[in-house]
């Protein structure tokens, strides 16, 4: 039920209402949901998803429980923030000022306890075939949310590529599952890259790939000997194509989009950051999670429909690594090291984004592959936990400034509203304007529903 048809309903009293009566109350709050969802559809021109790699510990963040014990509350205190009654951790002071813009959804939830298996719910939208360990990655996974977005909305975008993913691969015991086109082919995989700079903070930890697009051209080489090569090169993958290798057409198809983002002057203005101010970048963060961030706000005003921003980094490193997997002193990795760069470059991020007049067609996204275990463990840490968790949404459509569905009184499963990752997806797909029962082709060319599940009624 919305706020309106709960409120009316405590109001009356379930022992007061006949059964017709109750029948007619609830046809009334599903048609003012489908009213709400409605609303928001296709106001998003584009999406930036910011996924906490390592599951982002909800208790320490969007959903406190001050009054549990100190095993399940923690060392984090909870802080007001600029929407009264909305209260949020006391590391991420910068979404309790931009409240009034955010979203956050208490009751996400999901089965898969791994974190290729729970990141692959949370990335593609669907469910994982190993739920409890690791699989090797393949052409047979579903596709990742910007490659689902891309085959949803097309091609025609001229040298700008349909989705992108920054800064690097993720990795977790091999490359995690969920992050590519999946059996969507080559040619819908992200374009990978690395913001632009020599001097920007990293993340400790490994990232064993780090796809980056060069758009500097190499020494003695000007655009007319480039696009030269470009015709020379054409004529060598003629001859590929007639193959009919389906391999070798998508490595081609992705050499050609690189070459135009390296011929188009509005690509390569995508890319660099030297063409913004000195104070917006440092407002951003000059680490690599801030100017990832601001470097998916310059590939949207580009024209690219979807970014994705893993912010931690890229492997688990067996939790010694700069991300949320924090099995071990969770407290001191939150405050010192991962809160603070994904609080500034998200809320730099909804400032600029307002400030521009892109925020209502612009989607923001948190994700992340699960929350964290209610009770402290014996190393001062949480571990993994896909009962309950938190995400949140911002712009696009989005009604900020409120919180769907409740946890229980420690945070160890919904109490109210529940939602999995394909509504998550399915609310995705409403703001930017894509049915979310739309049919997509697999490799087999059966057709597919894009999304097993339902956007959630948070638009304003």
């Amino acid at each position: 039920m919305n706020q309106w048809s709960r409120r009316n309903f405590l109001k009356l009293g379930v022992v007061g209402l006949a059964l017709p009566q109750f029948v007619d109350l609830r046809s009334q709050a599903a048609a003012s949901r489908n009213s709400e969802v409605a609303q928001g559809f296709g106001r998003a021109k584009s999406c930036i998803v910011l996924f906490a790699w390592g599951g982002l510990s909800h208790l320490d963040t969007f959903d406190m429980k001050p009054y549990a014990t100190s095993d399940v509350r923690g060392h984090f205190k909870e802080i007001p923030t600029a929407v009264p009654g909305i209260r949020v951790g006391e590391h991420v002071p910068g979404f309790a000022r931009m409240m009034k813009e955010w979203a956050i959804v208490r009751s996400a939830h999901h089965n898969a306890s791994s974190h290729r298996s729970g990141a692959y719910w949370n990335l593609t939208g669907h469910e994982p075939p190993n739920l409890g360990g690791n699989w090797p990655a393949s052409r047979d996974d579903w596709p990742c949310i910007g490659s689902l977005i891309w085959e949803a909305l097309g091609d025609g975008r001229g040298p700008v590529p349909g989705a992108s993913s920054l800064p690097y691969t993720l990795f977790d015991g091999g490359v995690a599952n969920g992050q590519d086109g999946g059996f969507l082919g080559l040619g819908r995989d992200p374009v990978v890259l690395r913001p632009t700079g020599r001097k920007l903070r990293e993340y400790e930890g490994k990232s064993p790939s780090s796809g980056r697009v060069e758009l500097d051209l190499p020494e003695g080489l000007d655009m007319d000997r480039l696009d030269g090569r470009r015709g020379l090169l054409r004529q060598l993958e003629d001859r590929m194509i007639g193959t009919d290798n389906e391999v070798s057409k998508a490595v081609i198809r992705s050499r050609e989009q690189a070459l135009d983002m390296l011929l188009s002057p509005k690509a390569r203005d995508a890319f660099d950051l030297e063409k913004e101010s000195v104070k917006t970048r440092e407002t951003y963060g000059m680490h690599v999670c801030g100017q990832s961030v601001l470097t998916a706000r310059r590939l949207a005003e580009a024209g690219v429909p979807v970014s994705t921003v893993y912010c931690a980094a890229g492997d688990l490193n067996g939790s010694k690594g700069d991300h949320f997997d924090t099995h071990v002193d969770n407290f001191n990795r939150l405050k010192n090291n991962m809160l603070p760069p994904l609080d500034q470059a998200a809320t730099a991020l909804i400032g600029d984004l307002k400030a521009r007049g892109m925020l209502e067609e612009t989607l923001v996204v948190l994700l992340t592959e699960f929350g964290r275990t209610p009770k402290i463990n014996g190393g001062a840490g949480r571990d993994h936990f896909p009962d309950c968790y938190s995400v949140a949404f911002a712009g696009g459509g989005i009604g900020g400034g409120q919180v769907y569905g409740s946890s229980n009184a420690i945070g160890a499963k919904p109490a109210t509203n529940p939602c999995e990752p394909p509504d998550i997806h399915a609310t995705i797909f409403h703001a930017l304007g894509i049915d979310h029962r739309k049919m997509i082709m697999d490799r087999n060319d059966r057709p597919l529903p894009i999304c097993d599940g339902n956007p959630l009624p948070l638009f304003g």
